[in-house]
């Protein structure tokens, strides 16, 4: 059974979340509450629970050692101190969409965390650039020596 995400390119094939090539996580491990939806929308948003609450559990998952620490790292609101990961979603009037919609938001958060930032190679500057800096603050130095007042010179 193969289901096509609604918004992007995202998948869920047989009852996985594909994250990427290497990584995806079984649709066991993470936790569908259906909750009433907030906001305005008359008799009938008081009456169906078609907002969806997603909690995935990090330490319990089968993601990847590396992948995991990088996840606890994260400081978003949607991670809360035990180490779940809660997502809300109610913008759509149907529960399969906001089921799609909160999947679609924790497979970019996961996204977004297995990204590693680029380590900055450090450098120094230049002898010329040095030289340049400093001339340039004796210039300012020397024009702001000249505004105050004149000093009388007793020679």
């Amino acid at each position: 059974m193969v289901i096509q995400s609604l918004s992007s390119m995202r998948t869920v094939i047989r009852n996985k979340l594909y994250i990427s090539e290497q990584v995806s996580i079984f649709l066991d491990e993470i936790d569908f509450f259906a909750v009433r939806s907030q906001g305005p929308g008359g008799q009938h948003v008081n009456k169906v629970n078609s907002a969806i609450e997603l909690r995935f559990n990090i330490a319990s998952s089968s993601l990847p050692d590396a992948l995991k620490s990088r996840l606890f790292a994260v400081s978003d609101r949607r991670l809360n101190s035990s180490g779940v990961i809660v997502i809300k979603s109610g913008i759509h009037r149907s529960q399969i969409r906001n089921k799609d919609e909160a999947l679609n938001r924790l497979a970019d958060l996961i996204r977004k965390s297995a990204h590693k930032p680029k380590l900055r190679k450090a450098s120094r500057p230049t002898k010329a650039s040095i030289r340049r800096r400093l001339d340039q603050k004796a210039r300012r130095s020397k024009v702001k020596s000249l505004r105050g007042r004149p000093r009388r010179n007793d020679d």
